[in-house]
């Protein structure tokens, strides 16, 4: 039996994929960790940022942004809009269609909330300095063009 604290990774670590996996995670742990005290997660908040930068947003344009199935936006925005932070619209256009914006407390708690996503990305990524990070950003912008 190996012991916890002595298994053999293989070939894990040269794997781009679990590195990515890995970072990932340390990612989000620290972004969840900095926005605890306002009980958002990274969809929320992705969701917040979308409706404040397009007011009157689809939700399936929201879905498409945030890289999820419809069905995932409905009850990500439902949570939303119990708290208080966004509302559904009917839409000017195509009565079929929501449109979807930030209310004054959404708008107040993303503004509170967008200082501590900065402070989150510079203390995540301080150690690559301004080269790196943008080398990095393209890189991942060249992996996801992949799919």
């Amino acid at each position: 039996m190996v012991p916890d604290d002595a298994v053999d990774p293989g070939m894990l670590p040269s794997l781009l994929g679990f590195r990515l996996r890995v970072a990932h995670h340390a990612v989000v742990r620290d972004f969840t960790r900095s926005l605890s005290a306002f009980e958002l997660t990274p969809p929320m908040f992705g969701a917040l940022e979308l409706m404040r930068s397009n007011p009157g947003l689809s939700q399936t344009a929201l879905a498409q942004a945030l890289e999820l199935d419809r069905s995932s936006v409905v009850p990500l925005i439902d949570a939303l809009a119990r708290r208080g932070l966004a509302e559904r619209r009917p839409s000017t256009t195509d009565r079929r269609r929501n449109q979807l914006w930030l209310t004054p407390a959404g708008q107040q708690l993303h503004g509170r909330a967008a200082e501590q996503v900065r402070d989150h990305e510079a203390r995540l990524f301080a150690a690559l300095g301004e080269r790196g990070r943008a080398r990095l950003s393209g890189l991942l912008e060249r992996i996801g063009q992949e799919r």
